[in-house]
């Protein structure tokens, strides 16, 4: 790893301590407003550690002060930080249990409004989704990676049903997402990390009302998909 690269995961790191002890602050008085502030500033400043730049293509489909399901492909660590600084809304992340399990930075996920799901309890799993459900219904956006992992080689995963039961579910509308030049940037299991712009493309909101049986969901899926393999870039090794 060269040095410069080690002292901006440094840097990258300590910011991360700070803006969770901030996170935490905010969030010990109930201010969801302060926290998503937070976050996103933390967003917009570790990019520019690295040097990395996010542009957004197809922001006109999203509608000021409307709830959206947000459902994108998910290549790199760097994937949370472009959608936090380049897409105009307050987004509620779902995200995994064991990321609150890390120290600071966990506490302050596990205090957020984010939504937090136990893959290893389904129960648990299924009351988060309708938590998900609920919360988009009182008017808050909801970001998931469709695939539920980060990809390996470039190419888009199968997607899971988890994103498609939550817009069957609550009858708001699937902005699908598709978030380009990450994995170039820093791939799974790798700490090589390459300044690249990034490009996040917005499709069209597709309607998520009118049914909720698996065959609604399917539908959904199969939409999304298709949207996001117009609108991503394959990268590879």
């Amino acid at each position: 790893m060269a040095i410069m690269t080690f002292i901006r995961i440094a840097v990258a790191g300590l910011l991360t301590i700070i803006g969770s002890v901030g996170a935490i602050l905010v969030l010990l008085v109930r201010s969801a407003a302060g926290f998503h502030v937070i976050t996103r500033s933390w967003a917009r400043i570790v990019l520019k550690v690295f040097g990395v730049s996010v542009s957004v293509e197809g922001s006109d489909h999203i509608v000021p002060n409307s709830a959206y399901i947000y459902v994108a492909n998910h290549a790199s660590m760097f994937d949370i930080p472009a959608v936090l600084a380049g897409i105009p809304d307050d987004i509620h992340i779902m995200l995994k249990k064991e990321l609150t399990r890390v120290p600071i930075w966990g506490w302050a996920l596990a205090m957020s409004p984010y939504i937090v799901i136990d893959r290893f309890k389904g129960r648990s799993a299924s009351e988060s989704l309708q938590e998900a459900a609920e919360a988009i219904r009182s008017g808050k956006s909801v970001l998931i990676f469709a695939e539920g992992t980060r990809t390996h080689s470039g190419s888009l995963l199968p997607f899971k049903r988890g994103a498609f039961s939550v817009a069957a579910r609550s009858g708001i509308p699937i902005i699908p997402i598709a978030i380009n030049n990450t994995f170039s940037i820093l791939q799974k299991g790798s700490l090589n990390i390459t300044a690249a712009p990034i490009t996040i493309r917005i499709g069209s909101p597709i309607d998520s009302s009118g049914g909720t049986t698996r065959e609604d969901e399917n539908r959904l899926l199969e939409e999304t998909r298709k949207q996001i393999e117009t609108m991503y870039i394959e990268q590879h090794e």
